[in-house]
């Protein structure tokens, strides 16, 4: 199973790369379950090694399935129709669905970050089969219409449940940094709104490519890039965050969406990758990216309060190649897969999350008030490696 992609990971990168993207591949397959009500197509979870396991997540698979892509498409167009036929009739997609036994569990009021567009538009692109685009069209233009019926912030943008200060983790980002000072409100988050303006983008991009007029979306999309320059920018960081946080914003890796979704401009992005990716005071660890500034006082060894994980360096990356600079999405990407190559020298597993400076996993500390306090192993979610070595030669690794 997954024979090829296998065969591709043996190829790529560095050659001490390649044992651990070999067994990348190797967990892909043994993470794929066979189909069970609600899906009709084999499942990938986030990994055998997660505390939870067997899980499905919409967020974690967009980042899974980006190894599959060039080599594996029907496994990993199985994965995209599993994240689509899944919207709720509200047009809400869930974020988590625990398979137990016959039973698949889920939430219906929390959803996770809407990165998904940008798998479905890697399967184009890689294999130009727009069968799947008018059924990701209509998902996406539900989703859309959900996110302005039930997270529009109240100046402007969009907000996860987050911001409310119960303690559902809707952005996927559990006990954030961000979330220690709460706003009065439901104030504008820079991911869910970066995440809605790239909603609106691939929705205009869709609609003409399948002969449908995009105009609202393109009028949407460019709302909203204005109202994150505009709003969501601070200057004396130089780096995007919070709508709350201006002035005062902590270091967290959040604010890199804006680069992701293309709403920056050439000079914030300039800034923002210099001042900040490219910083080691801030998010250039010895294994990009720090999920929060070293610098910041907020920092420590917890579960997205420091640790590096390698999915968010995979976004950093793809940033900076949308701005042009390659030389930095290469030094991102090869000092994560560097560390990630050679702690699985040491353990034989691929981790949750890793280490800034280049220690062991093991040092890192998990959530501590669940039975879980140690990173998981042999986890996928987070873990695109394969796509990571694929872009980094895309970035100019040899």
């Amino acid at each position: 199973m997954l024979d090829r992609l296998r065969a591709e990971a043996a190829t790529l990168g560095k050659a001490a790369w390649r044992p651990m993207l070999v067994y990348t591949a190797e967990l892909h397959a043994r993470s794929i379950l066979p189909p069970r009500p609600p899906f009709e197509r084999p499942i990938e979870e986030i990994g055998p090694g997660y505390c939870y396991a067997p899980v499905f997540g919409h967020w974690d698979i967009s980042h899974a399935l980006q190894d599959s892509l060039p080599a594996e498409p029907e496994h990993a167009r199985d994965q995209l129709l599993n994240i689509l036929s899944q919207q709720q009739p509200s047009g809400m997609l869930p974020g988590l669905f625990a398979l137990r036994g016959a039973r698949v569990e889920f939430s219906a009021r929390i959803t996770h970050p809407p990165v998904w567009p940008f798998g479905v538009q890697a399967y184009l692109d890689h294999h130009g089969d727009d069968s799947l685009l008018p059924r990701a069209l209509d998902v996406l233009r539900r989703q859309v219409a959900w996110f302005e019926r039930e997270r529009r912030a109240e100046n402007g943008g969009f907000y996860y449940l987050d911001v409310c200060g119960d303690r559902i983790w809707e952005s996927g980002v559990d006990d954030g940094v961000r979330f220690e000072r709460l706003p009065k409100g439901r104030r504008a988050m820079v991911d869910a709104t970066a995440h809605v303006q790239w909603l609106c983008d691939y929705g205009a991009a869709w609609a003409k490519r399948l002969g449908e007029d995009g105009a609202a979306f393109e009028r949407q999309a460019a709302a909203l890039r204005e109202f994150i320059r505009r709003e969501l920018f601070d200057e004396e960081t130089g780096y995007f965050c919070d709508s709350w946080s201006r002035g005062s914003a902590p270091h967290a890796f959040e604010g890199l969406w804006p680069l992701v979704t293309g709403a920056a401009d050439a000079a914030q992005a300039a800034r923002a990758i210099d001042e900040n990716l490219l910083n080691p005071r801030r998010y250039f660890t010895r294994h990009p990216i720090a999920t929060v500034g070293v610098e910041d006082p907020r920092f420590e060894l917890r579960m997205w309060r420091g640790p590096a994980w390698n999915s968010m360096t995979f976004w950093a990356a793809t940033g900076c190649l949308r701005y042009g600079r390659a030389d930095a999405a290469r030094r991102l990407l090869e000092g994560a897969l560097d560390d990630s190559a050679a702690q699985f020298e040491r353990t034989g597993t691929i981790w949750e999350f890793y280490h800034p400076q280049g220690d062991r996993p093991e040092a890192c500390m998990r959530k501590p008030y669940t039975p879980y306090h140690a990173p998981c192993h042999n986890y996928l979610g987070h873990n695109p490696l394969i796509a990571m070595a694929r872009l980094w030669r895309k970035a100019g690794g040899p």
